[in-house]
């Protein structure tokens, strides 16, 4: 009979792959660095190639791989990349994202389309990617939004509220499909967090208002705050939960 881990193991990733989309700057960048400080080897992914090496550059465990999550030939490129340097992918972080327009009336049906193509169908298949090469006990983490739980009006906006929404029905599905197999599919649904993405929400007065006002914690998230929540998700700490939204947006949706 095995030993019971211990609580400082719950959380290690030593010995493991682990790919992380939009990894360039936000939230990505912060994800990439916080599994390589647990010990996973990082494929960290992006177009902004630049930045990446600037990533890489501050651990040796992370490697930068150029990628256009909208393209299909990348996605399968990323996959391979991690495979063919440690022969495995035990963990996905499908991050990355694009939004449309806030108002649903200034927002084509073309427009709409690629939003869902990158922030559903590219985390679709990259989870079949992962799925399918070789590791044991893998763990898939969607990153979602508290935008597919409620409205953001004024802000948000119709396609990045759908496919962020869409995004929860996938990782639900897949955990259902793939859990005889021992893959973890979870996802993970942020607040108001500041990042490159948020700089003008955060940077006008009225805004940050908004935010402090209908937030039980009366501020914006910082990107560290979301640390142990994908730790959690990512690691044995997590092995009996799949199927699940994890939401880490200060009370926003508890209002």
């Amino acid at each position: 009979m095995s030993r019971p881990r211990l609580a400082s193991e719950l959380f290690s990733l030593e010995g493991r792959t682990a790919i992380v989309t939009g990894a360039s700057s936000g939230l990505g960048a912060r994800f990439a660095t916080v599994l390589a400080q647990a010990g996973a080897t990082v494929f960290a992914a992006a177009r902004r190639v630049d930045r990446l090496k600037e990533l890489a550059d501050s651990d040796a465990r992370i490697h930068p791989v150029g990628c256009d999550v909208a393209q299909q030939a990348d996605r399968v490129r990323l996959a391979e990349t991690a495979v063919s340097v440690t022969g495995r992918i035990d963990i996905l972080v499908n991050n990355a994202a694009m939004s449309g327009a806030t108002r649903a009336e200034d927002e084509s049906s073309g427009d709409f389309s690629d939003v869902l193509g990158v922030n559903l169908t590219a985390p679709f298949h990259l989870a079949r990617l992962a799925a399918e090469a070789p590791g044991a006990g893998k763990s898939i983490i969607n990153v979602s939004s508290i935008l597919a739980l409620v409205t953001g009006a004024p802000l948000g906006g119709a396609s990045y509220s759908a496919s962020k929404a869409g995004l929860i029905g996938l990782t639900r599905e897949l955990a259902g499909q793939w859990g005889r197999d021992g893959a973890r599919v979870n996802a993970l649904a942020p607040g108001w967090f500041r990042t490159e993405m948020t700089a003008d929400l955060f940077g006008d007065e009225r805004s940050s208002r908004w935010v402090e006002r209908n937030t039980l914690l009366h501020r914006g998230g910082d990107a560290q705050e979301l640390d142990g929540a994908l730790l959690f998700l990512a690691s044995d700490a997590s092995s009996y939960c799949t199927g699940q939204v994890l939401t880490v947006d200060g009370g926003w949706t508890a209002r």
